[in-house]
Protein backbone atom coordinates (compact mmCIF):
# COMPACT_ATOMS: atom_id res chain seq x y z
CA UNK A 1 0.00 0.00 0.00
CA UNK A 2 2.80 2.40 0.90
CA UNK A 3 4.61 1.48 -2.29
CA UNK A 4 1.61 2.43 -4.43
CA UNK A 5 1.30 5.78 -2.65
CA UNK A 6 4.97 6.59 -3.31
CA UNK A 7 4.72 5.64 -7.02
CA UNK A 8 1.63 7.81 -7.42
CA UNK A 9 3.41 10.77 -5.79
CA UNK A 10 6.48 10.42 -7.99
CA UNK A 11 4.33 10.25 -11.12
CA UNK A 12 2.45 13.39 -10.12
CA UNK A 13 5.72 15.23 -9.50
CA UNK A 14 7.10 14.22 -12.91
CA UNK A 15 3.92 15.36 -14.69
CA UNK A 16 3.99 18.70 -12.87
CA UNK A 17 7.65 19.25 -13.82
CA UNK A 18 6.97 18.48 -17.47
CA UNK A 19 4.07 20.95 -17.50
CA UNK A 20 6.24 23.66 -15.96
CA UNK A 21 8.99 23.03 -18.54
CA UNK A 22 6.46 23.38 -21.36
CA UNK A 23 5.59 26.87 -20.09
CA UNK A 24 9.22 28.09 -20.31
CA UNK A 25 10.16 30.30 -23.36
CA UNK A 26 11.89 28.45 -26.19
CA UNK A 27 15.44 29.37 -27.19
CA UNK A 28 15.52 31.43 -30.46
CA UNK A 29 17.29 29.92 -33.51
CA UNK A 30 20.70 31.45 -34.27
CA UNK A 31 20.54 34.21 -36.96
CA UNK A 32 21.49 33.23 -40.51
CA UNK A 33 24.62 35.11 -41.64
CA UNK A 34 24.33 36.49 -45.19
CA UNK A 35 27.66 37.85 -46.45
CA UNK A 36 27.56 41.23 -48.21
CA UNK A 37 28.65 40.71 -51.84
CA UNK A 38 31.97 42.32 -52.76
CA UNK A 39 31.78 44.57 -55.83
CA UNK A 40 33.82 43.56 -58.88
CA UNK A 41 34.33 45.33 -62.21
CA UNK A 42 34.26 42.02 -64.05
CA UNK A 43 31.55 41.90 -66.70
CA UNK A 44 30.32 43.31 -70.00
CA UNK A 45 28.97 46.83 -70.33
CA UNK A 46 27.51 49.27 -72.83
CA UNK A 47 26.89 52.99 -72.62
CA UNK A 48 26.84 56.46 -74.15
CA UNK A 49 29.18 59.44 -74.04
CA UNK A 50 29.32 63.14 -74.96
CA UNK A 51 31.89 65.89 -74.73
CA UNK A 52 34.22 68.33 -76.47
CA UNK A 53 36.56 67.61 -79.40
CA UNK A 54 39.36 69.85 -80.60
CA UNK A 55 42.53 69.84 -82.71
CA UNK A 56 45.75 71.80 -82.22
CA UNK A 57 48.10 71.01 -85.11
CA UNK A 58 45.84 70.88 -88.17
CA UNK A 59 47.89 72.92 -90.64
CA UNK A 60 47.67 72.68 -94.44
CA UNK A 61 51.15 72.97 -95.92
CA UNK A 62 51.34 73.78 -99.64
CA UNK A 63 54.20 73.54 -102.12
CA UNK A 64 54.13 74.34 -105.83
CA UNK A 65 55.22 71.95 -108.54
CA UNK A 66 57.98 73.41 -110.69
CA UNK A 67 57.66 77.12 -111.46
CA UNK A 68 54.43 77.36 -109.42
CA UNK A 69 56.54 77.29 -106.26
CA UNK A 70 57.19 80.98 -106.99
CA UNK A 71 53.52 81.70 -106.18
CA UNK A 72 54.05 80.09 -102.77
CA UNK A 73 57.33 81.92 -102.19
CA UNK A 74 55.68 85.27 -103.04
CA UNK A 75 52.71 84.59 -100.75
CA UNK A 76 50.04 84.29 -103.45
CA UNK A 77 49.37 80.73 -102.25
CA UNK A 78 50.04 80.39 -98.53
CA UNK A 79 52.69 77.88 -97.50
CA UNK A 80 50.91 77.10 -94.21
CA UNK A 81 47.23 77.60 -93.31
CA UNK A 82 45.77 76.92 -89.88
CA UNK A 83 42.57 74.85 -90.01
CA UNK A 84 42.27 73.97 -86.33
CA UNK A 85 38.77 72.89 -85.32
CA UNK A 86 36.64 72.40 -82.24
CA UNK A 87 33.13 71.15 -81.62
CA UNK A 88 30.72 68.73 -79.99
CA UNK A 89 31.07 64.96 -79.93
CA UNK A 90 28.62 62.22 -78.90
CA UNK A 91 28.51 58.47 -79.31
CA UNK A 92 28.41 55.09 -77.64
CA UNK A 93 30.71 52.35 -76.38
CA UNK A 94 30.71 48.66 -75.56
CA UNK A 95 33.30 46.67 -73.66
CA UNK A 96 34.31 44.03 -71.16
CA UNK A 97 36.36 44.26 -67.93
CA UNK A 98 38.05 41.58 -65.87
CA UNK A 99 39.13 42.23 -62.28
CA UNK A 100 41.71 39.83 -60.83
CA UNK A 101 40.69 40.34 -57.18
CA UNK A 102 37.21 41.57 -56.10
CA UNK A 103 37.16 44.75 -54.06
CA UNK A 104 40.49 46.44 -54.83
CA UNK A 105 42.83 45.21 -57.53
CA UNK A 106 44.02 45.33 -61.13
CA UNK A 107 41.38 45.59 -63.87
CA UNK A 108 42.01 44.84 -67.56
CA UNK A 109 39.56 45.16 -70.42
CA UNK A 110 38.80 46.03 -74.02
CA UNK A 111 36.46 48.73 -75.35
CA UNK A 112 35.13 49.74 -78.78
CA UNK A 113 33.42 53.07 -79.40
CA UNK A 114 32.19 55.27 -82.22
CA UNK A 115 31.22 58.93 -82.03
CA UNK A 116 29.99 61.79 -84.17
CA UNK A 117 32.46 64.69 -84.17
CA UNK A 118 31.50 68.22 -85.14
CA UNK A 119 35.00 68.97 -86.46
CA UNK A 120 34.72 70.96 -89.67
CA UNK A 121 36.41 74.15 -90.80
CA UNK A 122 36.67 76.09 -94.07
CA UNK A 123 39.26 78.84 -94.51
CA UNK A 124 39.10 81.30 -97.41
CA UNK A 125 42.11 83.48 -98.16
CA UNK A 126 41.99 86.25 -100.82
CA UNK A 127 45.18 87.64 -102.38
CA UNK A 128 45.92 90.10 -105.22
CA UNK A 129 48.73 89.89 -107.77
CA UNK A 130 46.96 92.12 -109.37
CA UNK A 131 44.41 89.37 -110.20
CA UNK A 132 42.11 88.32 -107.39
CA UNK A 133 43.28 84.95 -106.02
CA UNK A 134 40.75 83.05 -103.92
CA UNK A 135 42.27 80.18 -101.94
CA UNK A 136 39.90 77.87 -100.06
CA UNK A 137 40.91 75.14 -97.62
CA UNK A 138 38.49 72.69 -96.00
CA UNK A 139 39.04 69.97 -93.38
CA UNK A 140 36.31 67.75 -91.89
CA UNK A 141 36.31 64.81 -89.47
CA UNK A 142 32.69 63.66 -89.26
CA UNK A 143 33.11 60.64 -86.98
CA UNK A 144 35.81 58.88 -84.98
CA UNK A 145 35.92 55.31 -83.74
CA UNK A 146 38.42 53.37 -81.64
CA UNK A 147 39.14 49.83 -80.45
CA UNK A 148 41.30 50.06 -77.32
CA UNK A 149 42.71 48.03 -74.50
CA UNK A 150 42.27 49.28 -70.91
CA UNK A 151 44.28 48.63 -67.77
CA UNK A 152 43.75 50.20 -64.39
CA UNK A 153 43.46 49.78 -60.66
CA UNK A 154 40.18 49.61 -58.76
CA UNK A 155 39.70 51.00 -55.27
CA UNK A 156 36.46 49.10 -54.72
CA UNK A 157 33.91 51.14 -56.73
CA UNK A 158 36.45 53.71 -57.96
CA UNK A 159 38.59 52.87 -61.03
CA UNK A 160 41.57 54.74 -62.50
CA UNK A 161 42.72 53.51 -65.92
CA UNK A 162 44.88 54.11 -68.97
CA UNK A 163 43.85 53.14 -72.49
CA UNK A 164 45.26 52.88 -76.02
CA UNK A 165 44.76 51.20 -79.36
CA UNK A 166 43.44 51.50 -82.91
CA UNK A 167 41.55 54.55 -84.24
CA UNK A 168 39.68 55.27 -87.48
CA UNK A 169 37.68 58.18 -88.84
CA UNK A 170 35.85 59.63 -91.84
CA UNK A 171 38.15 62.35 -93.22
CA UNK A 172 37.17 64.87 -95.93
CA UNK A 173 39.70 67.47 -97.10
CA UNK A 174 39.92 69.80 -100.09
CA UNK A 175 41.85 72.73 -101.56
CA UNK A 176 40.69 75.10 -104.33
CA UNK A 177 42.75 77.91 -105.92
CA UNK A 178 40.95 80.29 -108.31
CA UNK A 179 41.78 83.51 -110.18
CA UNK A 180 39.92 86.03 -112.37
CA UNK A 181 41.39 84.31 -115.40
CA UNK A 182 40.05 80.92 -116.53
CA UNK A 183 42.61 79.09 -114.44
CA UNK A 184 41.78 77.05 -111.36
CA UNK A 185 43.43 74.36 -109.29
CA UNK A 186 41.48 71.84 -107.26
CA UNK A 187 42.13 68.75 -105.20
CA UNK A 188 40.21 66.73 -102.60
CA UNK A 189 39.97 63.39 -100.88
CA UNK A 190 37.36 61.58 -98.82
CA UNK A 191 38.39 58.42 -97.07
CA UNK A 192 38.30 56.32 -93.91
CA UNK A 193 41.70 56.95 -92.36
CA UNK A 194 43.30 54.84 -89.64
CA UNK A 195 45.75 55.56 -86.85
CA UNK A 196 45.93 55.28 -83.08
CA UNK A 197 44.44 56.73 -79.91
CA UNK A 198 45.54 56.81 -76.29
CA UNK A 199 44.48 58.44 -73.03
CA UNK A 200 43.03 57.69 -69.63
CA UNK A 201 40.15 58.28 -67.30
CA UNK A 202 38.39 57.70 -64.02
CA UNK A 203 35.19 55.72 -63.46
CA UNK A 204 32.88 55.27 -60.49
CA UNK A 205 30.24 52.57 -59.89
CA UNK A 206 27.00 53.89 -58.42
CA UNK A 207 24.95 51.80 -55.96
CA UNK A 208 23.03 49.00 -57.63
CA UNK A 209 19.68 50.53 -56.65
CA UNK A 210 20.53 53.90 -58.24
CA UNK A 211 17.60 55.65 -59.92
CA UNK A 212 19.69 55.65 -63.14
CA UNK A 213 19.62 51.85 -63.23
CA UNK A 214 16.49 51.57 -65.37
CA UNK A 215 18.06 48.66 -67.32
CA UNK A 216 18.26 46.67 -64.05
CA UNK A 217 21.93 45.99 -64.68
CA UNK A 218 24.33 44.78 -62.00
CA UNK A 219 25.84 48.29 -61.79
CA UNK A 220 25.71 51.75 -63.32
CA UNK A 221 29.05 53.53 -63.76
CA UNK A 222 29.90 57.11 -64.68
CA UNK A 223 33.23 58.16 -66.17
CA UNK A 224 35.34 61.11 -67.30
CA UNK A 225 37.84 60.39 -70.06
CA UNK A 226 40.50 62.05 -72.22
CA UNK A 227 41.61 60.62 -75.58
CA UNK A 228 44.28 61.77 -78.00
CA UNK A 229 43.90 60.55 -81.61
CA UNK A 230 46.23 60.67 -84.62
CA UNK A 231 45.07 59.59 -88.08
CA UNK A 232 48.28 60.58 -89.81
CA UNK A 233 49.31 62.93 -92.60
CA UNK A 234 48.14 62.76 -96.22
CA UNK A 235 49.01 64.73 -99.36
CA UNK A 236 46.53 66.00 -101.98
CA UNK A 237 47.47 66.93 -105.54
CA UNK A 238 45.84 70.30 -106.30
CA UNK A 239 45.75 69.93 -110.07
CA UNK A 240 45.04 72.44 -112.82
CA UNK A 241 41.42 72.02 -113.94
CA UNK A 242 41.99 73.61 -117.37
CA UNK A 243 45.21 72.25 -118.80
CA UNK A 244 44.32 73.54 -122.29
CA UNK A 245 44.71 77.13 -121.11
CA UNK A 246 47.57 76.71 -118.68
CA UNK A 247 49.20 73.29 -118.61
CA UNK A 248 50.89 72.15 -115.45
CA UNK A 249 50.33 69.80 -112.54
CA UNK A 250 49.68 72.44 -109.90
CA UNK A 251 50.42 72.14 -106.16
CA UNK A 252 50.78 69.62 -103.37
CA UNK A 253 48.81 70.27 -100.15
CA UNK A 254 49.52 68.15 -97.07
CA UNK A 255 46.95 67.73 -94.29
CA UNK A 256 47.47 66.30 -90.82
CA UNK A 257 44.54 64.85 -88.85
CA UNK A 258 45.01 64.70 -85.09
CA UNK A 259 43.34 66.08 -82.00
CA UNK A 260 41.82 65.40 -78.61
CA UNK A 261 38.51 64.48 -77.02
CA UNK A 262 37.43 65.25 -73.45
CA UNK A 263 34.15 63.57 -72.57
CA UNK A 264 31.90 62.11 -69.91
CA UNK A 265 29.95 58.88 -70.17
CA UNK A 266 27.61 56.45 -68.45
CA UNK A 267 27.85 52.66 -68.66
CA UNK A 268 25.43 49.86 -67.77
CA UNK A 269 27.31 46.83 -66.49
CA UNK A 270 25.86 43.33 -66.86
CA UNK A 271 26.79 39.93 -65.55
CA UNK A 272 28.84 39.52 -62.35
CA UNK A 273 27.75 41.67 -59.41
Amino acid sequence: MLRQILLAGATSALLAGAASAADLPRRAAPPVFIPVPVFTWTGAYLGVNAGYAFSERDTVRTTGIGALQLNVDRGFRQAAVDVRQEGFTAGGQIGYNYQFTPGSGIVVGVEADAAYTDLQRTRTDIRFNPNTLTNTYRSDLSFLGTVRGRIGYAFDRFLVYGTGGFAYGDVNQSVNFRTNAPVAYSGSRSNIETGYAYGGGIEYALPTDSFLNFFKSSAVTIKAEYLRYDLGSRAITVANTNTAVFPGAGYIARFRTEGSIARAGINYKFGTY
